[in-house]
């Protein structure tokens, strides 16, 4: 088994391209991604990730043409103690009218701060297959302050084609785009062969952040952070639930 490259050879031998050069090599992050980060080791990622449940909800509240909500209800309907929720939105800096609840336009603007969704963050997609044709269609990803600005594809046949308003580009373009663009976060839906070395060729380029959709767990540098999204995992446990349902009523 690999052992995870050690912080130092990996920065030599990956270093970053010449034309990242005037960047802060401590952070490099736009100020809401800073923002955001402090946060999460401030409260701890449960409250974070109940967030966008409640943003989401928010919004559909808000689409119905309703001004304002009560804690209450955001605990009603996910299922939580109201005590957990308030203690969550007060995390987000919003400030409730006692028996009328919080505005919801005021509380979606407080957690897209909370979250750094205030602003748009650039990323790269590198590997168009179907899951990323997929990704790059997706337009809700709007809503999140998140924005695929680059595809990149080392099939000769992909590259040069248009797919959902950007055009695929060739690998060796990664570099020089991500310096343009200071761009930081990448997707990485390459066939499980060829994600490590994409990886490798997003940290030289810059990027900091890797949403990773491969079933292969990256090796990276400590200054570099990772989600793995594995759809496999997520159906195993589905059928698994669906299993002892079924033996459950069938039991009964």
């Amino acid at each position: 088994m690999k052992t995870k490259p050690s912080s130092k050879k990996f920065r030599r031998r990956f270093a970053p391209h010449p034309l990242l050069a005037g960047a802060d090599p401590k952070t490099g992050f736009p100020e809401p991604i800073l923002r955001q980060t402090a946060r999460v080791r401030q409260v701890g990622f449960s409250c974070v990730k109940r967030m966008p449940s409640y943003l989401q909800f928010l919004r559909v509240l808000q689409a119905a043409g309703n001004d304002c909500v009560s804690g209450t209800v955001l605990a009603g309907v996910h299922n939580l103690k109201p005590v957990i929720v308030r203690k969550d939105l007060a995390k987000t800096g919003a400030v409730g009218i006692p028996r009328i609840g919080f505005q919801i336009p005021e509380l979606i603007a407080a957690i897209e701060r909370f979250l750094g969704w205030d602003n748009q963050t650039k990323a790269v997609l590198v590997g168009v297959g179907n899951l990323g044709k997929a990704l790059l269609g997706y337009q809700g990803f709007q809503n999140f302050g998140f924005r695929i600005v680059g595809a990149f594809d080392q099939n000769p046949r992909m590259v040069g084609k248009w797919v959902h308003g950007r055009k695929v580009q060739a690998m060796h373009q990664l570099i020089p785009f991500v310096a343009r663009g200071e761009i930081l976060l990448g997707v990485l839906t390459v066939p499980a062969s060829a994600a490590q070395a994409a990886a490798e060729l997003m940290v030289q380029a810059g990027v900091n952040g890797i949403w990773n959709f491969t079933p292969v767990q990256l090796q990276l540098p400590d200054e570099v952070v990772s989600q793995k999204e594995d759809l496999a995992e997520g159906l195993a446990v589905l059928f698994h639930r669906l299993h002892r349902l079924n033996s459950h009523a069938k039991s009964v």
